[in-house]
């Protein structure tokens, strides 16, 4: 009878150690599986538009250098190195980039553009010319309140199809109305 208790005790050891790992394991997986439905997924505009926030200029110029040659996988390794995340995050974030193109958007001028807003806008000691043409139609700004960094943020806006927000930033920005902000606006929906 003394021979069989060792083994029966090292068994008995053995699936102890067997259920103790199963239940790390177990708890391990529902914590991963309730972060990843906390987590849902993000339509793939949104995607885009998040995923493009975590780069900086340089590395949005070449990641869509990449995507244009038609490079995915090294896209997707510039993505993953950038942005820290893991590497299907960033095949997903890279699809998404390719699927809906996203302007470079510096975080600066975001929390400038807001401060802005309070503001009314500056003077400048000289008109700006905006002429925009499709076709037989041309449409011209002519303001003291545009300067080239303005008038790039609006037409950024507008080729991000934020169309009204463009031309909320237009007539803030010249003395024409709404309606003819947007008629502007049209022009540059190249």
């Amino acid at each position: 009878m003394d021979s069989l208790a060792i083994p029966l005790l090292i068994l008995l050891l053995v699936v102890a150690g067997v259920l103790l790992v199963a239940k790390l394991i177990s708890q391990r997986t529902a914590r991963a599986g309730s972060t990843a439905k906390a987590q849902a997924p993000l339509p793939p505009a949104e995607r885009a538009r998040a995923a493009a926030g975590k780069l900086t200029e340089e590395e949005h110029r070449r990641l869509y250098a990449l995507i244009a040659q038609g490079q995915a996988m090294a896209a997707i390794k510039l993505y993953y190195e950038a942005s820290g995340e893991g590497l299907r995050a960033s095949r997903d974030a890279v699809g998404a980039l390719a699927a809906h193109p996203q302007p470079f958007r510096s975080p600066e001028p975001e929390a400038q553009e807001r401060d802005e807003e309070d503001e009314e806008p500056q003077r400048f000691p000289y008109r700006y010319r905006a002429i925009a043409s499709k076709g037989d139609v041309t449409r011209e700004v002519s303001s003291n309140m545009l300067n080239d960094e303005i008038y790039g943020r609006i037409r950024t806006l507008a080729k991000s199809g934020d169309v009204e927000g463009a031309a909320t930033a237009l007539t803030r920005h010249s003395d024409i109305t709404m309606k003819q902000a947007r008629e502007f606006i049209a022009l540059l929906d190249d």
